[in-house]
Formats: C-alpha cells, sequence, structure tokens
C-alpha cells in the first residue's frame, strides 16, 4: 500500500467461508515461515458511476492498512491490506494471523454443565483488553459478536473485523442477507448517534451469553430485538429516548420494570458489570478501561 514493505507471498489452500462481501481462504505463506494466513477478499461496489467508491470507503480502507502496525495480543493481526479499483467497484484483500475457531465454535463445544467461572473471567478480560485498545486509538468495532471474535488453540481471545463493519454494513444494503441484530445496541437499533460504547453493549451480550451458551436478545426485526431488550433492562423513560431517534417512544415497546434479576445465579459483581454494560443510555455504560478494574475481576 506504498508504504515501502513488500507485499506478503501466499498460496492459496482453500475456501473456508463465504458471505455476502466475499470470500475468505485459508492460506500458506510462501517461504522460510511458512505460517497459516487467513485472506478475504471482497468486492465492494461503488455507490453509483458518477460518485465511484464512497469516501468513507476509503477513509476505512487507509485505517484498515493503518491498523497492519497494530500490535496487540487480543487483535488479530493484520498482516497486509491491498486495495485496487476496478471500474466503480474495489477489490479489496485482507491477509490475517489465522485462527481456526470463533467464540460461537467454542461455545458450542462447551460441555451443557457450563463454563467454569475462572475461564468466563479470562475471556471477558481478553476481549475487553483489545476493545480498550481499540478504543484509546480511535476505533470502534461496530459489529462485535461472537463469531468476530477468535479464540486460539492456546486459549487466547482475539477481536477480528474490526473497522470493517461500515464496509459490511454498506455491502450488505445492497445484497439482502441475514445481519445479526442480537449485538446491537439500542441506539444503533433506533438509529440514534453512537461511539465506543456501542462495542461495550455488545461485550455485555457475550458476557450474557458466556453464561447462557445462548444468545441473551433473539430478535429478527429492528422492532423485536428492542422488545426483547426491554423485556429485560426494562422500558426506558421518554426523556432517555434518544432525541435524534426517528423511531418514536412508546409505553407499549415493553415493561416498565425489568427482570428483578439480569440473569439467575449470577452473583453480585456478575450482575453488575453486566448492567453496568447493559444500561441504555450510552453515556451510563461503562467504558472498556473501567470494566477491566471491576471487582468482577479482582477476585479468584
Amino acid at each position: 500500500m506504498g508504504d515501502g514493505t513488500k507485499s506478503l507471498r501466499y498460496e492459496l489452500l482453500a475456501e473456508i467461508g463465504e458471505g455476502s462481501y466475499g470470500k475468505v481462504y485459508k492460506a500458506r505463506e510462501v517461504g522460510e515461515k511458512q505460517r497459516l494466513l487467513a485472506v478475504k477478499k471482497f468486492n465492494i461496489r461503488g455507490h453509483t458511476s458518477e460518485n465511484g467508491i464512497p469516501a468513507f470507503m476509503i477513509r476505512e480502507v487507509a485505517l484498515l492498512c493503518k491498523m497492519k502496525y497494530f500490535n496487540h495480543p487480543n487483535i488479530v493481526k493484520l498482516l497486509d491490506a491491498s486495495a485496487v479499483r476496478v471500474g466503480l467497484s474495489l477489490d479489496l484483500t485482507l491477509v490475517l494471523e489465522y485462527i481456526d475457531q470463533d467464540l460461537s465454535t467454542y461455545l458450542s463445544k462447551v460441555p451443557a454443565s457450563g463454563l467454569n467461572r475462572n475461564c468466563i473471567k479470562d475471556v471477558m478480560l481478553q476481549l475487553l483488553q483489545g476493545l480498550d485498545f481499540l478504543h484509546t486509538n480511535m476505533v470502534l468495532h461496530r459489529d462485535l459478536k461472537p463469531e468476530n471474535i477468535l479464540v486460539s488453540s492456546l486459549g487466547e481471545v482475539k477481536i477480528a473485523d474490526f473497522g470493517l463493519a461500515r464496509i459490511y454494513t454498506f455491502n450488505i444494503a445492497l445484497t439482502p442477507g441475514v445481519v445479526t441484530l442480537w449485538y446491537r445496541a439500542p441506539e444503533v437499533l433506533l438509529n440514534s448517534v453512537y461511539m465506543s460504547s456501542v462495542d461495550m453493549w455488545s461485550a455485555g451480550c457475550i458476557l450474557a451469553e458466556l453464561y447462557l451458551l445462548r444468545p441473551l436478545f433473539q430478535g429478527y426485526t429492528e422492532v423485536q430485538q428492542l422488545q426483547k431488550i426491554f423485556e429485560v433492562i426494562g422500558l426506558p423513560s421518554n426523556e432517555e429516548w434518544p432525541q435524534d431517534s426517528p423511531i418514536s417512544y412508546s409505553v407499549h415497546w415493553g415493561p416498565k420494570s425489568p427482570c428483578t434479576k439480569l440473569l439467575p445465579n449470577l452473583d453480585p459483581d456478575e450482575t453488575d458489570l453486566l448492567s453496568q454494560c447493559l444500561a441504555f443510555r450510552p453515556s451510563n455504560r461503562i467504558s472498556a478501561a473501567k470494566a477491566l478494574v471491576h471487582p468482577f475481576f479482582m477476585k479468584h
């Protein structure tokens, strides 16, 4: 990408995934290292013939390229990024370290008796360390979910696909497909402004899932998703409702009072951290940095 480094050479071994955005391949680096790699190829269609590629997309790709220099144990390492303009679209190739399991696969293998508490703490600690690092570098993930969190064979937790959410969303708007709403913050569902606290809502949903072994809020439309959220956290007041949302407040959205306990069987620290992640108002939600020093992590 014009930074003077020579691009990584690899051979594709197998296609391991296909989405509305493109394909993912398992690959091996050519040369001494012979590392396994994940290669993601996107074709991003331009807006319209007169506009070509939207400016936000150029910025987002530039951000991805800058992220090559991020080096954090809880962030998937982006080893190479290249973008080639093809007519009105952009071919984007990302080369990443290869980790063969995501958190949803990991959770599907957990026995019915559940994950032990130390394991839950360990996963959350690593996830929040990664989020804190992204937020400190002014990067929002915007689409954090178990499929975007990788767990290596050594138990390392790494956040993947950060910086891509806007590209995905743009492309998916052009490609009807199923997009998971289950980890999406209320302000996003309400089309209101959002900031890094959107990722903390998703982290709260993931924390609950580590206990439940199933997603906490499973709605299939935005309206249904909001209703499921309010069934658990209670309906916010009219004053708390975002002013800029095109969706108007109604008392029929859900029950006034929340469930007595967010999740049964949690101790007070677990409940407190979860409720601070799942606060309706973004400004009341705990930050990743604060969550890392929450009593939840302090006792063994």
